[in-house]
């Protein structure tokens, strides 16, 4: 509800007798958060505050500007709405996960805090306010410390820089919720957004200047430093010592040349998403969704979408192609290796992270391909490894301004030849 003109320093709303009683009293306030204030320093969260209460009401008073309604706020915003899908996907197939276990065990409702509060719904997979309610109680707490943690920290350094508070942080912290298993310790959830946070995003000055994505390294750090709350088998399904194997840990330990049969399910079961996995990656459906949104609203490049489908697809019909006596991720066809795991997860919402990748055209096609190329590379040639994709991205992310360096360089070299 303020602007800022180019010259710096911040003019209040203009009072009108429509404004509301909370807005006179941001207004009347807001001088003391200004530039000289005696609360200067708390101007990150005054606006931020502000910001989120009323909107923005930043405006550009001298030329050279961009009109254009598409602002941070609005591409943060359209985001968060992309991934409302895998949200509730995340949600529903964590407590009908959870509650088809308790079934299958004959057990009516978990033990306790949780146990308690389903007493009321029940815990039968068949209701869907059921599986809401139960997976919930796994994801909401793991998104609320994700949030608070890495908020903090942004408050953090915001304060002590005298930054204003982005909206790129909602995006960070969801996503982070999002690729974590529904067992995990709480507080490796504040740990881990607490490490992605400080060293892969403020360490380097903020917001826009990271090269690394803050969630992806954030979960990178739990899963070497805690491995066993990140790997195995009893992790994935919110039942106290149950072992519920991913798929990609079924099809790594199956006979070589018969993968997909050692599988209990069908291929659209993995393509809706009706399987053990983390939270919020087991649906192709709801990130097929979310990628709509994204391109519909021009926010996520499809040159790297297309890109990672097309190395992930080359690279798994070459090792279909030469087979392996040994290994039986040899034998898993391309059409399944983009539903399990994080593959389309990670092609939509992590590869196209408009910091962290490449910002030349023909980057954007080089760098989604080699992600999908090592995806596919570590998924199959190391079965002590059978998810690849964070690494890929993060590796990706690495050789971003090495791909858009020599795409430059080349165009440079064919000018000059071209004006001799």
């Amino acid at each position: 509800m303020f602007y800022a003109p180019m010259g710096g320093g911040m003019s209040p709303r203009i009072n009108n007798r429509s404004m509301k009683p909370l807005e006179k009293i941001f207004n009347r306030v807001a001088p003391h958060f200004e530039p000289g204030g005696r609360l200067h320093r708390w101007f990150p969260l005054f606006e931020a505050t502000d910001s989120f209460l009323f909107g923005s009401g930043a405006r550009a008073a001298t030329a050279p500007h961009v009109r254009d309604a598409m602002d941070l706020k609005r591409i943060m915003v359209s985001v968060i709405v992309a991934l409302l899908p895998c949200v509730i996907m995340a949600i529903w197939n964590t407590g009908y996960q959870a509650n088809t276990a308790l079934q299958a065990m004959g057990l009516s409702c978990p033990a306790g805090w949780r146990g308690s509060l389903l007493a009321a719904t029940g815990c039968d997979p068949a209701s869907l306010t059921a599986n809401l309610y139960h997976g919930a109680l796994y994801f909401v707490p793991v998104y609320l410390v994700s949030i608070v943690a890495g908020g903090f920290w942004e408050c953090v350094f915001n304060i002590v820089r005298g930054h204003e508070m982005s909206e790129a942080f909602l995006v960070t912290s969801l996503l982070f919720a999002l690729i974590l298993p529904p067992t995990i310790p709480l507080w490796q959830v504040a740990l881990g957004i607490s490490f992605g946070v400080i060293f892969a995003k403020e360490a380097f000055g903020g917001v826009g200047l990271n090269f690394m994505n803050p969630a992806l390294a954030a979960r990178a750090f739990v899963f070497f430093a805690y491995p066993a709350q990140m790997s195995g088998d009893q992790i994935w399904t919110a039942v106290d010592g149950l072992s519920s194997a991913t798929a990609l840990t079924t099809l790594a330990s199956a006979v070589p040349g018969h993968a997909v049969a050692s599988l209990n399910f069908p291929w659209w079961q993995a393509f809706i998403g009706t399987i053990p996995g983390s939270m919020g990656e087991t649906s192709t459906l709801a990130c097929l969704i979310g990628a709509a949104a994204l391109l519909v609203t021009g926010i996520a490049s499809w040159r790297v979408m297309a890109g990672m489908l097309g190395g992930g697809l080359a690279c798994s019909l070459l090792f279909l192609t030469i087979g392996s006596a040994s290994n039986p991720m040899f034998s898993v066809p391309p059409h399944w290796h983009l539903v399990l795991g994080g593959f389309a997860f990670g092609l939509v919402f992590m590869a196209t992270d408009p910091v962290t990748a490449p910002h030349t055209t023909t980057g954007r096609w080089i760098y989604g391909f080699v992600i999908g190329v090592l995806a596919i590379l570590i998924r199959v040639a190391n079965p002590g490894f059978p998810e690849g994709v964070m690494l890929a991205i993060l590796l990706g992310n690495v050789f971003a301004p090495l791909f858009d360096y020599l795409v430059e360089q080349a165009n440079i070299k064919r000018r000059m030849l071209r004006h001799g």
